[in-house]
């Protein structure tokens, strides 16, 4: 096994907690499955995931309200609410973050899929997001996970290696397109169980 030197972190459901249905389960009036059914068929992962990669939130919204005029409404309060979808740290990470950092044997970077129009939001209210030595944020780069194109830009930016790097992500979809460009994955699930997966690596927090 190649000697890890390098750890790349996920930020939202890795470390930070964001989910739409902080705001959208009451306007539902608690019916989950009429909320899944907006967000299957309205403002949908794809359509949001557009705007990750550098869209106009602006854009999207207005197109999305000419399509669906009924759910104008709701459609706004996607973007128009979306402080209210971000949670809170997940402090159990954000502890793995800190040994990271502390202990100076990694270079630990963060790749995530992020509106530029409310990273800075983040930023702000998030003080761990200084340790990285750097973070690419999907819509700065106009392209996004899981493409190629990024994690490429994420090894040339950083001068990591793919083979000695662990990439962290809530998504299993993002971690299989890390594995086929040679970067090793961890499929994120609770802190407790990255600490577990981390010890595969000789990696003992």
């Amino acid at each position: 096994m190649n000697k890890i030197d390098t750890i790349i972190f996920d930020l939202g459901g890795v470390l930070i907690d964001w989910n739409p249905e902080y705001v959208f389960l009451d306007e539902f009036n608690g019916n989950r499955e009429k909320m899944q059914w907006f967000f299957d068929n309205i403002c949908t992962n794809d359509w949001n995931e557009n705007q990750d990669a550098g869209y106009s939130m602006e854009k999207a919204t207005e197109e999305r309200v000419a399509l669906f005029p009924e759910y104008e409404k709701h459609i706004r309060m996607f973007y128009g609410r979306w402080v209210e979808m971000l949670g809170e740290a997940i402090d159990g990470t954000v502890k793995i973050l800190d040994t990271f950092i502390k202990s100076n044997d990694y270079k630990v970077v963060a790749l995530t899929n992020w509106s530029a129009e409310t990273f800075p939001i983040a930023i702000n209210r998030f003080d761990f997001l200084q340790w990285f030595e750097g973070i690419i944020v999907s819509g700065e780069e106009k392209t996004r996970k899981p493409f190629d194109e990024i994690y490429h830009l994420t090894l040339k930016r950083f001068n990591i290696k793919a083979e000695n790097s662990i990439f962290i992500d809530d998504n299993l979809r993002n971690i299989k397109a890390a594995n086929n460009l040679g970067i090793n994955g961890i499929h994120f699930k609770s802190p407790e169980q990255l600490i577990k997966q981390l010890k595969i690596y000789n990696i003992n927090l």
